[in-house]
């Protein structure tokens, strides 16, 4: 395969292409807030590439860390550049215009380096296209020494397998720090061979060179074998923390894009990982520990952020947010702070329960969006397994909490093919969602219910990293059950593409093996994969048979504790002794406690914490 030879961009020929296309306000630049720098005056320069349409990329939170912690060095240009959408990749490649960034209209090939944010499975064959439209070779063997490094980081590179062939190197975990390191070192070698700075990458802690492992293989096509060259890098690559939330950098103004986006307001991040211990959950794993940030630096980050973009609601942005300890304190502070402006604060993460409800009803006191619970499970058992301390009791709670402040509309969303499902557990969810409506009957008081369904998708770093995948046919019958079971005036049931969690699957549990279905799937036109109008399964399968490899051998193959799985070498800080634990407990349908309660659990990500940071010691503030 070779990469099209395309030719340098002439001033206005982007313009000229954006009558023809959707929102050309993507493609534009120069929003409020933008930073541009004359690339002449800089030393090094970063392409911070989103694998995905402007109008997500651009609420991605780590991208808008990253593009203000380079641009605070004035010796580094940061710059955007995201996924054109097909009409205006058609556009472009018709014109013979490479992809450029926003910033200065520079090919993304006359950076130093690309950065890719990978955050999502089925935006893997996306970073191809883009490559392939920026003149930069797609496998990175072909890459000469003119040719920019390509990094990737994000939740998706903790199992960096199948996209080894197409990423020079891997972050693993946070980036604030290593992104500098990784920039400074390459600063140093500026004029140097290739693979003289991909070796000085591995040596800086948290980044993998999949150029410099070797992968060997049993019979029964199981991994025998990760191997680092010799001398080379480390046999493991331990993900980067930060110690201190509060001293981490953190954007002083945010861009304001042209379109309307899914978080079109101030992201005001209150604190990073959760300890609840959803055993389905990555995110939950691979961002540990617990960091909170204190309230007063929060109340300051709120009032910068609003004077400098005008937005009028203020986001407050975790993985679960109404467990930030001091959670109802900072709302009431906002508000009373913020109301006279008429701004507004949301609450994105909803625990399931009455009182969250009551202090989400005070923020929405003027308008009421619709509230989102997540039971993940019909019965009561189904939830014990995957650690989901959520009751009927609490739920039913929580909606008439919500109908009582005024809630007209609630979304529920739920799971199938959980480990450990039966029929039983599925027909409990028709049967629980029943029960919403019945509770505002009973009030006298209309209500709207969406059901929203996805199929479980067994993801690294988890306890159910071992776990088989339900088959496209079985998810298939249960939504049929769902189908059957979830009729009503006042309820519409939706559900996720079983082809498409098949796919998710395969390409979050893939070795490298799964790097040529990925290649070949691109070439045959597959991009945007994670848009139902844009995937197209039938391309997938002739990937995977073009390649001899079978789906089923990754999704759906229960992995035995004593195989060598593909992300072993990547090291998330939790060990491997309490993710088999807690499958084993999942077995036994036996739920536990949120370690912040009080009891640690021994997960040893304390470990990758200095002992003024530690677990214990946050604890014993806490409590």
């Amino acid at each position: 395969m070779v990469t099209t030879n395309l030719p340098e961009v002439k001033p206005g020929l982007i313009e000229e292409l954006l009558p023809r296309v959707s929102k050309p306000a993507r493609y534009t630049g120069g929003e409020w807030n933008e930073i541009r720098k004359d690339r002449d005056a800089v030393d090094f320069t970063v392409a911070l590439a989103f694998p995905d349409i402007y109008d997500i990329g651009m609420s991605n939170f780590g991208l808008r860390i990253l593009y203000h912690v380079l641009n605070q060095r004035p010796d580094i240009a940061a710059e955007r550049v995201f996924a054109p959408w097909v009409d205006m990749e058609a556009e472009m490649r018709r014109a013979g215009v490479p992809l450029v960034s926003l910033e200065t209209r520079t090919p993304l090939r006359e950076f130093d380096v690309v950065g890719f944010s990978l955050s999502y499975e089925l935006t893997f064959t996306n970073v191809l296209n883009m490559l392939d439209m920026a003149g930069i070779p797609v496998l990175s063997t072909e890459r000469s020494d003119s040719d920019p490094i390509v990094l990737a980081g994000g939740h998706c590179a903790f199992n960096p397998e199948p996209m080894a062939d197409f990423i020079d190197a891997f972050v693993i975990g946070e980036g604030e720090e290593v992104v500098i390191e990784i920039v400074d070192a390459l600063k140093d070698l500026q004029g140097q061979g290739r693979e003289l700075k991909l070796r000085r990458l591995a040596g800086i802690p948290g980044v993998y060179v999949p150029s410099l492992y070797s992968v060997s293989y049993n019979d029964d096509g199981t991994i025998a074998a990760v191997s680092g060259v010799s001398g080379g890098p480390p046999p493991k690559v331990s993900k980067r923390v930060l110690a201190d939330v509060d001293a981490a950098p953190y954007p002083e103004t945010l861009i304001v894009p042209w379109v309307q986006t899914p978080h079109d307001r101030v992201a005001l991040e209150i604190m990073r990982g959760c300890t609840r211990g959803c055993r389905f959950c990555q995110a939950g794993i691979i961002t540990r520990p617990v960091r909170q940030k204190d309230r007063r630096l929060l109340m300051r980050q709120a009032q910068e952020l609003l004077a400098c973009t005008g937005y009028d609601e203020v986001s407050l942005l975790s993985l679960s947010s109404a467990d930030y300890d001091e959670i109802a304190a900072l709302v009431r502070e906002l508000i009373d702070k913020h109301s006279d402006d008429r701004v507004g604060i949301s609450l994105p993460s909803l625990r399931v329960d009455a009182d969250c409800v009551a202090l989400v009803a005070e923020i929405e006191r003027v308008r009421k969006s619709g509230l989102t619970f997540a039971p993940e499970a019909g019965t009561q058992r189904l939830r014990d397994v995957i650690n989901k301390n959520v009751t009927e009791d609490d739920l039913l709670a929580a909606i008439a909490a919500a109908i009582d402040h005024g809630w007209r509309r609630v979304k529920l969303y739920f799971m199938i093919g959980l480990p450990g499902e039966t029929d039983e557990d599925v027909l409990g969810i028709p049967e629980l969602v029943h029960k919403v409506p019945r509770v505002a009957r009973e009030k006298r008081k209309p209500l709207s219910v969406n059901v929203s369904v996805s199929s479980f998708v067994p993801k690294a770093h988890t306890p159910f990293q071992w776990r088989p995948q339900d088959t496209t046919a079985e998810m298939e019958r249960k939504i049929s059950i769902l189908q059957s079971g979830l009729k009503g005036r006042n309820i519409q049931l939706s559900w996720h593409s079983p082809t498409g969690s098949l796919l998710e699957a395969v390409l979050a549990r893939g070795d490298r093996r799964v790097g040529r279905v990925i290649l070949t799937a691109w070439l045959n036109g597959c991009k945007f994969d994670g848009w139902d109008e844009l995937h197209d399964w039938s391309k997938w399968l002739a990937a995977f048979d073009a390649n001899g490899v079978d789906p089923a051998f990754y999704a759906n193959r229960r992995r035995s504790y004593d195989e060598v799985l593909p992300w072993d070498h990547i090291e998330s800080g939790v060990s491997e002794h309490f993710l088999m634990v807690q499958d084993r407990l999942a077995d036994a349908a036996k739920p536990i406690g949120d370690c912040r309660d009080g009891v640690c659990l021994n997960c040893g990500v304390d470990e990758l914490l200095p002992d003024e940071h530690s677990c214990a010691a946050r604890c014993a503030d806490v409590h």
